[in-house]
């Protein structure tokens, strides 16, 4: 036997060990994201999952068994959120059988092993569009009948979260499932965002928000007027990143943030030990140590880019969990920072409290706080 038949009778051995009967298939067209119109046999039974993180939208439509119709994953999930991985492997440990996959943006992607494994369908972020089309696999994957679908929770997020959850129920026939989250999420959104559009005289404060501090030496990462920069004015705060990057991600120079003066700094951080071993960045996530977190927390505001600013005189310095920034749970993450940013509007509002409901209802794995960190007492 070689080794990609090998890899195939592995990974139906762990579909098999998931899934439930086998459903009557029909073969319809949905449109991706990226706007193609692609042709599905649905529902899909044997998906490879292009990120391993894209187990946090399987999980909300295939709550029972996450894992039923995952044959193979991008090999990022253990390495980007170690907590969050742990958290799923102690209730499903069988996923550590599944096959990884290098990524296709950095030409790791191995497709003579993802055409063994016998995808119906492979799930992609569009951010890996451009590498996908420059090395031909779309056209690779349609002359052995395996269809590639875009969808995306980190460039647009606001955009796409919600057609991305609607494609996605009807490629698994979870399509109820998927609008009863999408009705969910806009329910919560709107506990902010109604909120924010009535106040009177709204006094949006300056935020920078660093993207993964103290991952690396370098300051700073941030975002432009996308993902957490676009949930930092739903939130109702300015991002001073806003009219510094053009696109998505981006850099701030420390003496750019110095000049801004920010009233707020919220800084995105996760469990990056096996990238980082021992490194600066603040471990928020599932059942992270808050006090430890916090400690990290100050630690970051001793940099030069925070020399003097508002923000860090006033103890206005916040971490919040990094993978908010690519899943479909960003709605949580816009009630924390508008706590932090107008308390005195939203006092009543408990995101710790929606992120448990979260759980309860969609989630397969319980829920551990540790997702946010404040150096104000006063959160």
């Amino acid at each position: 036997m070689n080794i990609f038949n090998k890899v195939a009778s592995a990974a139906l051995g762990i579909a098999l060990l998931f899934s439930g009967p086998a459903l009557a298939k029909d073969k319809i067209k949905v449109t991706d994201i990226s706007g193609r119109e692609v042709e599905v046999s649905v529902p899909v039974d044997h998906v490879i999952l292009g990120e391993g993180r894209q187990i946090y939208f399987v999980a909300a439509l295939d709550t029972d068994a996450p894992f039923k119709r995952v044959v193979g994953w991008r090999d990022d999930f253990k390495k980007a959120d170690l907590d969050g991985y742990n958290a799923y492997r102690e209730k499903f440990p069988e996923m550590d059988k599944l096959p990884t996959f290098g990524g296709m943006k950095d030409g790791t992607f191995d497709i003579e092993q993802a055409v063994a494994l016998k995808p119906d369908v492979i799930i992609m972020n569009i951010d890996a569009k451009t590498a996908t089309e420059e090395a031909g696999y779309i056209e690779k994957l349609a002359k052995v009948g395996i269809p590639l679908v875009y969808v995306d929770f980190r460039e647009k997020p606001m955009l796409n979260t919600e057609p991305s959850m609607r494609v996605i129920g009807k490629l698994f026939g979870k399509e109820e499932r998927a609008e009863e989250f999408v009705k969910f999420r806009a329910e919560e959104m709107a506990k902010v965002t109604d909120v924010i559009a009535n106040a009177k005289d709204l006094k949006r404060p300056n935020v920078f928000i660093e993207r993964a501090g103290g991952y690396s030496d370098d300051c700073c990462m941030s975002f432009g007027n996308e993902n957490f920069g676009q949930m930092v004015e739903l939130a109702g705060g300015h991002n001073i990143a806003s009219g510094i990057i053009p696109g998505t991600f981006g850099t701030v120079n420390p003496e750019q943030i110095i000049a801004s003066n920010p009233d707020q700094v919220i800084v995105t951080g996760a469990n990056w030990e096996l990238y980082v071993p021992g490194g600066d960045w603040v471990g928020v996530g599932p059942g992270a140590d808050k006090k430890k977190s916090a400690e990290k927390l100050a630690k970051l505001t001793e940099r030069p880019a925070f020399t003097g600013i508002k923000a860090v005189k006033d103890g206005n310095v916040h971490a919040i969990w990094h993978q908010f920034y690519n899943n479909p749970y960003q709605f949580v993450a816009v009630q924390q920072m508008a706590k932090w940013l107008h308390p005195d509007l939203f006092k009543d509002l408990d995101p710790d409290q929606t992120f448990r409901t979260l759980h309860e209802k969609f989630l397969p794995v319980e829920y551990r706080p540790g997702y946010f960190v404040s150096l104000n007492p006063g959160n």
